[in-house]
């Protein structure tokens, strides 16, 4: 039986554990809107954040605290999703950093451990942020992304 190749979403041959700025998206399975809610047409700055959300958001910074090399410069927590960039920073004292893969697997574990049960699709879309327009560019989408949920291509009105 032949069974359907998956397919690759890193960038082959890139050392995802190198010093650089990650813009990562961690989907819900099933786009559920299980970690928040966005009143649609306010001008909302931040979702109101369900008993899932607010253990993500308290979760968070605990990246940072778990890896020394690794930062979280700006994130949002969205109904069924969640943006973040990730920085990895190595300096001269520390030889070993985390791959990207790493930082998110321990991330949702946590998570998941914490509630129970996992909410989390299998993978998570990441782009390696190649200069400061991009990395402005990708920090106002964050930025904005509650205010435009329903332009939001993770949007569901459920």
């Amino acid at each position: 039986m032949d069974l359907p190749q998956r397919k690759v979403i890193r960038l082959k041959d890139y050392d995802y554990s190198s010093n650089g700025a990650y813009y990562v998206t961690i989907c819900v399975v099933g786009r559920h809107n299980i970690l928040g809610k966005i009143a649609v047409g306010a001008n909302c700055v931040r979702p109101l954040l369900s008993e899932i959300g607010c253990i993500i958001e308290n979760e968070i910074p605990i990246l940072s605290n778990t890896y020394d090399c690794v930062f979280i410069d700006k994130y949002i927590i969205m109904p069924n999703h969640i943006h973040m960039i990730i920085l990895i920073v190595k300096d001269g004292r520390t030889e070993f950093a985390p791959t990207l893969s790493r930082v998110i697997k321990q991330f949702k574990g946590s998570i998941t451990k914490q509630i129970g049960f996992s909410v989390w699709e299998k993978s998570f879309n990441d782009r390696i942020i190649r200069n400061m327009d991009e990395y402005k560019r990708i920090w106002h989408y964050i930025d904005n992304n509650p205010a435009k949920w329903a332009e939001d291509e993770y949007y569901e009105n459920i």
